[in-house]
């Protein structure tokens, strides 16, 4: 099974662009190309779509066990002629949930890129300092902005440390366009196609794709293959999707659809109630860049609050669970109306609020969990809220502890985003209650 991690030295490195050059050019050379991005980021994977037209999916080291992750990467990977897997920060960074970790757990080879502005013979420190620090399945290395003149350079460097030159990306007038949020999305750049050309033709020309494909001919490790439940029972799930709702893990809708669940998805922006369904998912997005357009729609934020005060199991996930509040500050200091689910106000920060992985340790018995059980989850917002809840406490790997989520029979509303192969019971549970609404409701 061909599978190549591309890692970096560092965020900002020029992971994505590489990965999507990549992506790009072996695509435009006929291969089924299969694409995922390692961690818990959404954004990625949707340049990956933009790039080979299905579905890129995201395998993340923290929330699943190797034998989990083995499962999705042969679910998705094997029918296909290569897996391109974009890691995440620099190559070592995130501890349980680092690309390194993801790297020696599905035995994949990686190949590290560099990002060459403002440097010559310290790249090879750099590229010693990477191949040297831990034991690793590191193949080699892509230069990015590395200026052509300097390419016999990198060419020596990589003989000297006995590893492998894969090639580079010149500095080029690509650009992703990035916000104080992140990355902007992909269905939000004009001329999103063009420009990832333009970088499968610059893959094509300055990236040695022929020895990279033959780098990353692996046998994939066995595994045991997991036991996935399945009801019988009629369940409809209506998913929030649109713009300001785009942050969806496919695993996470595929697994309801394994389950026996038909999804129905629904836009919160152009909709005007939400569709019969038995149970709800507002999901993560950017609902504060649609604050005006969300609080004008009133017949949805109405309908949202109906279904949930009538006991619909529900989850909503941080830009949903902000859609759920009396209100909404934007930036620009103005208070939008919301759905009035949870009473309180979400307002801007100048930072990123409680960033990263945490454990979820339930407070409460409630719809996903027993009191004292813990589920795993991941925060990025810049958004707080007056109203975090006090159903689960949530903690880090340092220590550092905090209270969040409302909760109940049929709600689980926070900040944290959840990803259901962590805790395939947690979403068993959530099937349950919704089948269980739909006998009563009829």
């Amino acid at each position: 099974m061909r599978r190549i991690i591309i890692g970096g030295t560092k965020s900002g490195c020029g992971k994505t662009t590489v990965t999507c050059a990549i992506l790009a050019a072996l695509k435009k050379r006929g291969l089924n190309v299969t694409a995922f991005k390692c961690g818990p980021d959404y954004i990625d994977p949707m340049f990956h779509r933009k790039v080979i037209g299905v579905s890129s999916h995201n395998l993340d080291s923290f929330f699943c066990d190797r034998n989990t992750l083995l499962n999705l990467l042969g679910e998705y990977g094997s029918k296909s002629d290569i897996s391109v897997i974009e890691g995440v920060m620099g190559f070592y960074d995130g501890t349980s949930g680092s690309a390194h970790s993801l790297s020696e757990l599905t035995e994949t080879p990686a190949v590290i890129v560099i990002d060459c502005k403002g440097m010559s013979d310290s790249v090879g420190a750099v590229m010693s300092g990477f191949l040297g620090y831990r034991p690793n399945r590191i193949a080699g290395f892509i230069f990015d902005r590395l200026p052509e003149k300097l390419i016999p350079l990198a060419e020596r460097l990589c003989r000297e440390l006995d590893t492998e030159y894969f090639g580079c990306l010149p500095k080029c007038d690509v650009t992703i366009e990035s916000r104080h949020l992140g990355l902007v999305t992909a269905d939000e750049i004009a001329d999103i196609q063009t420009k990832l050309s333009r970088l499968g033709e610059l893959a094509e020309k300055y990236i040695d794709l022929d020895k990279l494909i033959n780098s990353c001919d692996v046998s994939l490790p066995e595994y045991e293959i997991m036991s996935i439940p399945k009801f019988t029972e009629k369940t409809t799930i209506a998913v929030a999707r649109d713009s300001a709702f785009c942050f969806i893990y496919r695993e996470n809708i595929e697994l309801l659809e394994k389950m026996g669940c038909t999804v129905r998805y629904f836009s919160p922006l152009t909709d005007s109630e939400v569709p019969e369904a038995d149970g709800l998912i507002l999901s993560g997005g950017y609902p504060e860049l649609y604050a005006g357009e969300l609080s004008a729609n009133k017949s949805m934020r109405e309908s949202v609050k109906k279904c949930i005060s009538g006991g619909m199991p529900t989850i909503a996930e941080c830009g949903g669970f902000m859609y759920l509040h009396d209100e909404l500050t934007g930036k620009n200091g103005v208070s939008y109306p919301m759905a009035g689910v949870i009473n309180g106000r979400v307002f801007p920060t100048d930072r990123l609020q409680r960033f990263g992985y945490i454990t979820l340790t339930a407070k409460t018995d409630s719809m996903l969990c027993k009191k004292d059980e813990s589920i795993k989850a991941h925060e990025f917002h810049y958004w707080d809220s007056t109203a975090c809840g006090d159903g689960f406490t949530a903690e880090k790997s340092d220590g550092r502890k905090w209270e969040c989520c409302h909760v109940s029979g049929t709600l689980y509303a926070g900040f944290p985003h959840l990803y259901f192969y962590s805790d395939i019971a947690a979403a068993e549970r959530f099937v349950k209650n919704c089948i269980r609404y739909g006998e009563r409701n009829g």
